[in-house]
């Protein structure tokens, strides 16, 4: 610890403790009952036994960890919400579009879907490295990071490492312990507790500053009209902006892995809507509302400003069981992106190229172990970022674009080879890698990472097509109707799993 552990910081953890206890014994009275046959789909995918409640709630909260809370507050500027926002537009594809076909396709990795398309299994074996790329060097330890930040700043002061290390090894025993089933379960049931007191915090912040936003803040903090040079210009909402929630939302396998969990695709919609309309209805306004009521009492503090208004506005008990219930949201987020990574392994990796498994729970096990002290190694990496969820977003790029390059190509597009594909993506990541570490530190072509992004995703379907019919003479069909027709005919009584 930094200093000495004063009495409000004492009650802070007490009941910090207590409220996260609670939470894992209300799930633990959820799902002991539960029966496992270490199969991929009862680990990965809850045995396609989530009801729509469980799907929504996780959907929600494998979102809504403190790289939003933390990362958007910490921009103090209205101009994130969109982030949100355009989030709604991206579950409404995922429930009408993607969620039929994935159920049509009985996959339990959105990467097995590739393989079909392709039929090829190379692709498949990309784009799995790609998304455990991303998920083990980013998406864990960013998670960490903020959660152990948020934690410090609210008067938990303990030392990053330790307070990442303790999140980490609790969400690590979720996954060992019940799969993607607990994992959901304790999702739903602290997710209530977040969006409850987020929004109370939303309340009280105003109320802090007598409900007049504005005062005091520079205008480019409330517009919701982004300049050339803001985290979102205006103009990459209908550009890059949609392309990244149609991958986040749809094709991503921690988020995707969650619908997919239900026993049907009725289901599983019903589970993707009730997201959409907590994602318009309340995130918005918890992710920047805070953070600009923040510029207004201690001025401009980046991704301290949510830790540090809850500790102002909350009292040390209330603000104990907020500090548990964010704790809670970032071992349910850290928990579940630890079995998606856990599942793309087992199942594209090792089943393939190493032996078939033949209990997925104890293969869980020790991967999860490793993930976890990966995790926390990596937290320090992070510590030295301005603003994390403009760094995440940005690094989210290496993969997005060109992974989504292989769905829309697969999906729209008949007779193009796996290895095709694989060029595709190749070219989108060295092309969006050159752009972030060679080209636009130094200026050179001054174009937004988000206008970039649709560069990467338009020149990597080219380039996948060009090399289709060029080097492999294979003879193109631009057959969307045809491909979403086979994939999505609903089968009255098949669609539900037995």
């Amino acid at each position: 610890m930094s200093q000495a552990i004063t009495g409000g910081s004492m009650v802070q953890i007490a009941v910090c403790l207590g409220v996260t206890a609670a939470i894992a014994l209300v799930t633990w009275l959820t799902i002991r009952r539960d029966r496992h046959d270490g199969s991929d789909k009862d680990v990965y995918l809850a045995g396609n036994k989530l009801s729509w409640l469980f799907v929504a709630g996780a959907i929600t909260l494998t979102n809504l960890s403190t790289d939003q809370l933390v990362g958007m507050n910490g921009n103090q500027m209205l101009l994130l919400a969109w982030w949100e926002i355009s989030g709604f537009v991206g579950l409404l594809i995922l429930a009408y579009v993607f969620v039929p076909i994935y159920y049509r396709a009985r996959v339990t990795t959105v990467t097995e879907l590739l393989e079909q398309r392709y039929n090829g299994g190379g692709i498949r074996t990309l784009v799995s490295a790609l998304f455990l790329f991303g998920m083990v060097l980013i998406y864990l330890p960013a998670g960490l990071y903020s959660g152990a930040l948020f934690l410090k700043t609210a008067g938990i002061d303990f030392d990053l490492r330790v307070l990442a290390g303790v999140l980490g090894l609790i969400a690590a025993a979720y996954t060992m312990a019940g799969g993607l089933r607990a994992v959901a379960v304790m999702e739903t049931y602290s997710g209530i507790g977040v969006l409850a007191i987020a929004v109370l915090v939303v309340v009280l912040a105003l109320n802090a500053v007598d409900w007049d936003i504005a005062r005091g803040v520079p205008a480019e903090r409330l517009t919701m009209v982004g300049a050339a040079d803001s985290p979102i210009p205006f103009h990459t909402l209908f550009t890059g902006m949609i392309f990244i929630q149609i991958f986040y939302w749809s094709t991503n396998q921690p988020i995707t892995q969650k619908a997919m969990a239900a026993p049907s695709v009725k289901e599983a919609q019903k589970g993707v809507l009730a997201a959409a309309v907590v994602r318009i209805l309340i995130i918005p306004a918890i992710v920047v509302i805070p953070g600009v009521v923040a510029f207004q009492l201690f001025g401009d503090i980046d991704d301290a400003a949510y830790g540090r208004l809850v500790g102002e506005v909350l009292p040390p008990w209330l603000s104990g069981v907020f500090a548990a219930a964010i704790a809670a949201a970032v071992i349910a987020h850290t928990a579940a992106v630890m079995n998606a990574a856990v599942g793309l392994y087992a199942v594209d990796f090792h089943d393939k190229f190493i032996r078939k498994v033949s209990d997925h729970r104890q293969l869980s096990r020790t991967v999860t172990a490793i993930l976890t002290v990966t995790s926390v190694a990596l937290v320090p990496v992070f510590d030295n970022a301005k603003s994390i969820i403009n760094l995440l977003q940005q690094l989210n790029g290496l993969s997005s674009m060109p992974i989504l390059s292989a769905f829309i190509v697969g999906l729209l597009f008949t007779g193009v080879e796996s290895r095709a594909a694989i060029v595709g993506v190749v070219w989108g990541f060295a092309l969006y890698a050159l752009y972030s570490f060679v080209l636009e530190p130094g200026g050179m072509i001054g174009l937004h990472y988000i206008d970039f992004m649709v560069v990467t995703l338009v020149t990597s379907v080219i380039a996948a097509l060009a090399f289709n019919r060029l080097a492999l003479g294979g003879r193109v069909r631009f057959a969307p109707r045809e491909v979403f027709a086979q994939l999505a005919r609903p089968r009255p009584e098949e669609e539900v799993f037995t």
